[in-house]
């Protein structure tokens, strides 16, 4: 069919050709006739006045004469002319002197030659005697019959047809072969090796140059054809690589050069699809880095970048253990792991992916070493979707981290619940100060060397109208995160200060008001203006107000923290340093802070129960303790239970103790009889449970 296609300039110019000669021949043929017929008629009556000229003495003599038998010798010889049809001799108006005619001539195409000619040609002359001026004796009369003048013409003008159009076929043919030769054949050659070229790579096959046109118009058009082909193919390949680099930077992470989310859920459709029928697991594996914010402000943003294209260089060691490896964005990674035989396979991944990344890395020269949180989910027993099972590895590491870090920890079904209620939380927390859900209580905080409270601390309880009281360690970071803290802190600040208003025009002019600080409410630029405003408004003399910060929120940014540290005891308040002993604090920061406090973290105190660890534990408050008188901080205990753990913490020297030995934390006016009455050697409240 492609050939056919490819011949159809050829017959079209042969079939031009054929017409046009055709055409012509038929028209110059035609020339030809017409100029024969011109001839024959020329011919025709040249003939009859020959003949005329001939007989015409013999006639007059005879006419002269009146001789009958002479004019019959004259007609006789007349007829002797096969063309003559009919001849007379004698006057017009008299009988004949001689006269005679035999029927016309049947010959093929008469018709015709009647139409040309006329059925015969007719011509007369005058007879006369010797004398030019004598009257005529009479006249001859001849008739030639057209039929084989018109049948000459028939053949000679038939001759002239079939020779004109001869002679134009030939030609026509001629000119084709010389077309084929020039133009067609050329064409035809160049057309199939135009149908060999690969759409893909054009410039690979090039046009042949045909022989015998290297220097006219067909050979400039294959030279120009193989350069536009050259830079098509260019161009395309330039496309291809664009379109590949914009593929890729679509698919893939610049940073590391990991797939992304986007192509991540991609291959694991088509990886759970795959397991599905083949009755496989699948382990989902995300993991986020611990802490990464704090080296991106220790090092700066580019180092941080260089960190994570390492880690990523890292987890390219278990590409032959997982099936894809992809960057989900920021500090996080995920793996998907095909067909672990048990969980615990995966938990042996995890836990080899924790152990790498312990190897210390190095960042500006430094050694700096990472944790990581990992979150796992399993197909299909937590999820057949592929963006449902990741959205639940990233909360089950999310969740995770909040727990404790550096591990890792599988994907169960309550935690889609805790998500879901800590949502439901969050939501009801913005309107818990509205709706008058947040109330304060209040614990004391005992003189060692006076055995009288000098202080209390407020605490925040939040009692939900459908899940009842909420631990303050699970509403307090929702505050933080969805910035609520701030009112939240602002109104426990305001009603701490009135209570111990309250309590000081009561006569208690000693007592102390102990209140905690969130990491958010610290680094908020308007919050010693607000301590300053309190203590005036409530007259509250400087340092009856203290502040306690906890230490890892202090670690965060210790230049920083200072600074705010030093603006709010120049508004007034004592700054206390809770929970110590659990965060990563240098000794050298801590010399630095303005502080007045440390408070022992309750986990060290409430250990000293147990004889067993009882003399590390000891060590540790002894040492804590001791750290303080170094640096002229008062000490204060939480978690004080026993009177086993009093009478240790007054032997090393603690100043201060708080706890349920003494009383549990108790509203406002349920702690008015212990404020106002001595606290006598056996406690009124007994030890939590």
């Amino acid at each position: 069919m492609t050939q056919v296609r490819h011949r159809r300039l050829s017959r079209k110019l042969l079939q031009v050709a054929l017409l046009s000669a055709l055409a012509v021949g038929l028209l110059l043929s035609s020339a030809q006739i017409l100029y024969t017929l011109h001839q024959v008629r020329a011919t025709l009556d040249s003939d009859a006045k020959r003949i005329l000229s001939m007989f015409r003495d013999p006639s007059a003599q005879a006419a002269l004469t009146l001789d009958r038998a002479m004019a019959e010798q004259v007609i006789e010889g007349l007829f002797q002319h096969e063309s003559v049809r009919r001849a007379f001799i004698g006057h017009a108006d008299e009988p004949p002197l001689a006269e005679r005619s035999r029927p016309p001539l049947e010959l093929p195409g008469r018709t015709v030659t009647d139409a040309l000619f006329g059925r015969e040609h007719s011509l007369s002359v005058a007879l006369r005697g010797q004398l030019p001026d004598e009257a005529p004796v009479g006249e001859l009369r001849l008739c030639l019959d057209t039929a084989l003048y018109g049948q000459a013409f028939l053949k000679d003008a038939l001759f002239l047809l079939l020779s004109g159009l001869l002679r134009a076929l030939g030609l026509a043919l001629l000119l084709h072969l010389i077309y084929q030769w020039l133009l067609t054949r050329p064409l035809e050659r160049l057309l199939d090796h135009l149908g060999r070229i690969n759409p893909e790579r054009p410039g690979e096959h090039q046009l042949p140059l045909p022989k015998g046109h290297e220097h006219n118009e067909l050979g400039q058009w294959v030279h120009t054809a193989n350069r536009l082909l050259g830079a098509i193919e260019h161009h395309s390949q330039l496309r291809q690589q664009a379109e590949h680099n914009l593929l890729r930077a679509a698919e893939h992470d610049a940073l590391t050069d990991l797939p992304n989310r986007l192509q991540l859920q991609t291959r694991l459709q088509r990886i759970l699809a795959e397991a599905g029928q083949r009755q496989q697991q699948v382990a989902v594996l995300c993991l986020g880095l611990d802490d990464f914010r704090e080296i991106n402000e220790q090092f700066g943003y580019p180092c941080g970048d260089q960190l994570l294209a390492a880690v990523g260089e890292r987890l390219r060691r278990y590409a032959g253990q997982v099936q894809c490896l992809a960057r989900l964005g920021g500090d996080q990674f995920a793996l998907i792991q095909n067909d672990p035989q048990q969980p615990y396979q995966a938990a042996e991944l995890a836990q080899s992916i924790l152990d790498s990344l312990d190897e210390p890395f190095e960042l500006d020269g430094q050694p700096v070493h990472l944790r990581a949180t990992l979150g796992i989910t399993l197909y299909p027993e937590d999820g057949a979707d592929s963006g449902d099972l990741l959205q639940k590895a990233e909360l089950t590491m999310t969740l995770a981290k909040r727990r404790a870090r550096n591990r890792y920890q599988f994907y169960i079904a309550s935690v889609d619940r805790e998500m879901r209620r800590r949502r439901e939380l969050d939501k009801d927390l913005l309107q818990a100060l509205a709706c008058d859900q947040l109330h304060l209580v209040y614990q004391p905080q005992i003189d060692y060397r006076t055995q009288h409270i000098c202080g209390v601390e407020v605490l925040l309880r939040w009692q939900h109208p459908l899940h009842g009281p909420i631990a303050p360690d699970h509403f307090i970071p929702l505050a933080e995160q969805n910035g609520s803290i701030l009112p939240i802190g602002a109104w426990v600040l305001d009603q701490a200060c009135r209570q111990l208003r309250l309590w000081h025009d009561q006569g208690l002019t000693h007592l102390r008001m102990a209140v905690n600080l969130s990491a958010v409410q610290l680094h908020h630029g308007q919050l010693p203006g607000l301590v300053a405003e309190l203590l005036q408004r409530h007259r509250l003399p400087s340092g009856s107000l203290e502040l306690e910060i906890t230490e890892t929120c202090l670690m965060e940014d210790v230049h920083a923290a200072a600074e705010h540290l030093l603006r709010l005891r120049q508004a007034g308040a004592l700054i206390a340093i809770d929970d110590f002993g659990t965060g990563y604090s240098s000794l050298s920061y801590l010399k630095s802070l303005p502080l007045d406090k440390i408070k022992i973290d309750k986990s060290f105190v409430r250990d000293l129960k147990t004889e067993p660890t009882l003399e590390g534990d000891a060590a540790i408050v002894r040492a804590i303790i001791q750290l303080a008188r170094n640096l002229a901080l008062q000490v204060i205990a939480e978690g004080v239970e026993t009177s086993e753990q009093e009478r240790y913490l007054i032997s090393q020297g603690c100043d201060e103790g708080q706890g349920y030995l003494y009383s549990k934390p108790l509203p406002a006016r349920e702690l008015a009889p212990l404020l106002h009455g001595n606290l006598p050697r056996e406690r009124r409240s007994s030890p939590r449970e």
